[in-house]
């Protein structure tokens, strides 16, 4: 018997019942890692927030059940619902620094969770579950450690501590929404080594919602591919991946770079329609390429093989589809180097975390920062930007040293030298709205207007694939995928000379991420855009990069041309981070070992 039935599930605004998704349906057993995929807004977070009971400000579960174990979720007194959560079904978010109160140490927040949901657990009896729950997530459980604040923590740690407190219950359902989101290759490979475990010797059913296709695809037995609000594509996940069906599938998977080659990757063309604005019969047409009139018609669920179905009327007459195509590495740039780096020696918190860190950008050129969280990738890029004052050594752009600080720089340096920050929830005003944050750019360094202004604002909103209607629009009624969009959007509109972008993909979806990837390469080839760019995905690096060059505990460890370094290193650290870098199935392709962590 599944352990989770989801059954004609219907979520909608609740003033004017426009659907945000409907008629879904599926089940999870125990042990088993259900994979959620799509673009954002597909109504990825919605379906999973609706396996705890709830639906965010403004909408209301409309119809269908949620059963786990027996229980229907939604038939339930709020009361009871809310006493139900965390021991019955547990949620583990994306951003760990929102789930975890900063101002509590780490075993006050552990034995509260206890202590509410389990009161009848002493005092004793919490602290070793505590200690056998971190144990678990491969974290201490020492009173050193203990007694840390969250931000105390790295961000994989913090985000073992969020799984750790989810499963200190013994949940018989956990929703994972991104969890893995910004974290390094080594780092996420040991949170999804843990997640797996824990289903696997807790019996735990987890439905786990990522924009990350690699990453279910190498931790998930099943997978729902959805779009516009329903579930188009279902299947067994190396299956799926390795034989898409439905024409949105194949988009998706054309659009994921490959650590093997470097693809050009291909974005989806238009949109995925708001809610309010479905089209009749299949959802996906009007950005379909073998749509035709029969399309109009809602599509069946049409069974592909064994497990494997996908909703379109042209299941079995569709072409194979064709292999994306090679990117040609372009000649080196010969040009005098824009940015340059000498010896630069920086602290963070009193500790030394760059030791002596050269490195030089062309114009034209992409240069990927690599390494695990703390290597000081993040802290070399705030030195060049102006965000750390205690460094030393040289910073030079267009041949004249820089100020330290970004304060003391003219205002021509501050426009070509533009920074997006990693975390899209802490890098917009949430009392501005989208366009007046982009707006403020082009005020500032264009002297823009009026009419201008907002023409402006609106082809860099459209330059990153979001509706000019976004821009009245605050950053809390956007996804992390929309506001990341956005906060790239406001970096462009400034037109600068040198851009240096801190996991500026990690919150995209695959095929914006490919959109986002083009645009970049074209501002590379027609304004000489140079490019910065700090990640931890290896297979974007080998699409995206003229050079890499790779960090370790604040020093160089390896540097060379992006062909070089991932296929010729000899650096034991580079060939890790490959080896943990997840990719799609292929066939023989050996699954993620479970193991305890």
């Amino acid at each position: 018997m599944s352990r989770v039935e989801v059954e004609g599930l219907r979520v909608e605004l609740a003033r004017s019942g426009t659907p945000l998704v409907d008629d879904v349906s599926f089940s999870i057993a125990g042990g088993e890692i259900l994979g959620l995929v799509g673009e954002s807004g597909s109504g990825k977070t919605t379906i999973g927030s609706a396996l705890l009971g709830f639906a965010r400000r403004g909408a209301r579960i409309a119809g269908g059940r949620v059963r786990i174990d027996g229980t229907d979720l939604l038939a339930l007194a709020p009361r009871e619902l809310a006493r139900r959560r965390g021991r019955l079904v547990a949620y583990i978010p994306q951003d760990p620094t929102a789930a975890l109160n900063p101002a509590l140490r780490v075993r006050r927040q552990l034995d509260e969770t206890l202590a509410v949901h389990a009161p009848r657990l002493g005092r004793s009896a919490r602290a070793e579950r505590i200690a056998a729950g971190l144990e678990e997530v491969g974290l201490p459980a020492d009173a050193a450690f203990l007694a840390r604040y969250p931000h105390q923590l790295s961000g994989g740690q913090q985000q073992r501590v969020t799984i750790a407190m989810a499963f200190l219950l013994r949940p018989q359902v956990v929703v994972l929404d991104e969890p893995t989101t910004g974290l390094d290759v080594t780092t996420q490979q040991r949170v999804l080594r843990t997640v797996r475990a824990l289903c696997s010797v807790h019996d735990v059913a987890a439905l786990y919602v990522t924009h990350d296709l690699s990453v279910i695809a190498g931790l998930g037995h099943r997978v729902l591919v959805a779009y516009a609000g329903r579930i188009v594509e279902e299947g067994p996940c190396e299956a799926l991946f390795a034989r898409p069906a439905h024409p949105y599938t194949r988009r998706l998977v054309a659009a994921l770079p490959d650590i093997a080659e470097a693809r050009r990757l291909t974005a989806i063309p238009g949109r995925a329609p708001a809610p309010g604005a479905w089209p009749p019969g299949c959802p996906y047409a009007p950005r379909c390429e073998h749509a035709i009139e029969r399309c109009a018609s809602p599509p069946p669920l049409v069974a592909t093989a064994p497990g494997h179905a996908a909703r379109c009327v042209r299941l079995h007459e569709l072409p194979d589809p064709e292999p994306p195509p090679l990117l040609v590495v372009p000649e080196p740039d010969t040009a005098a180097p824009i940015l340059r780096v000498s010896g630069l020696e920086a602290a963070y918190a009193g500790r030394r975390v760059l030791h002596g860190v050269d490195l030089e950008l062309r114009p034209h050129e992409c240069l990927a920062l690599v390494g695990e969280s703390g290597s000081g990738k993040t802290t070399l890029a705030r030195s060049i930007i102006g965000l750390v004052g205690d460094w030393q050594g040289r910073i030079e752009y267009a041949g004249a040293p820089l100020p330290a600080s970004v304060r003391e720089r003219p205002a021509a340096v501050r426009r070509e030298l533009q920074f997006i920050f990693q975390s899209p929830y802490n890098s917009l005003n949430p009392r501005r709205t989208i366009g007046d944050s982009i707006a403020l750019g082009i005020q500032q360094f264009f002297g823009a207007r009026g009419r201008g202004a907002r023409q402006r604002v609106a082809d860099a909103l459209d330059a990153v694939s979001l509706p000019p209607a976004y821009a009245g629009r605050f950053p809390d009624q956007l996804s992390g995928g929309e506001r990341q969009r956005a906060s790239i959007a406001r970096a462009l509109a400034c037109e600068p000379r040198v851009l240096i972008c801190d996991e500026i993909t990690s919150a995209l979806d695959v095929s914006v991420q490919a959109a986002i990837i083009e645009l970049l390469a074209q501002l590379r080839r027609e304004r000489g855009l140079a490019l910065l760019f700090v990640t931890h995905d290896l297979a974007l690096v080998r699409t995206i990069a003229d050079r890499v060059m790779v960090l370790h505990e604040g020093r160089v460890v390896d540097a060379g041309t992006t062909a070089g370094v991932l296929d010729g290193s000899e650096q034991a650290y580079t060939r890790r981070l490959l080896a943990d870098t997840p990719s799609l199935p292929h066939p023989g392709r050996e699954p993620l070992p479970v193991k305890t962590p």
